[in-house]
């Protein structure tokens, strides 16, 4: 049971992550619109997969990485941009959903290989 507990709390974490991203997006009365255009947006990285496994899985990593949208989200709210932290929780949302069902980060030895586990 132990070692799959750290699986786990990546999983209840993507699911935090994307609840909390919802949460603040209804919050600020974002416009539904948006979210339905683009939550699956980030999956269009996939398809760097058809340039190798090696520059899918980068193409893929810095897309499905939490980097991009919290510096997105931060300049949005220095700027105070609505649309930029807009996107920066639509993107968060699509990155946590992910991770709570188990994809994970991509490994170049393969698409099914994740930080989470074999998909």
């Amino acid at each position: 049971m132990l070692d799959r507990l750290p699986r786990r709390l990546l999983r209840l974490e993507g699911a935090a992550l994307a609840a909390a991203s919802l949460v603040v997006y209804v919050d600020r009365d974002y416009g539904w619109l948006l979210i339905v255009l683009l939550v699956l947006a980030p999956d269009l990285s996939m398809l760097a997969h058809l340039a190798g496994p090696r520059i899918g899985a980068v193409g893929y990593d810095v897309v499905h990485a939490t980097i991009g949208p919290l510096a997105l989200g931060a300049t949005g709210i220095v700027a105070e941009a609505d649309l930029a932290i807009q996107l920066a929780l639509i993107w968060l949302l699509h990155i946590g959903a992910d991770r709570a069902i188990g994809y994970g980060l991509k490994y170049p030895s393969g698409f099914e290989e994740t930080h989470l586990q074999r998909v």
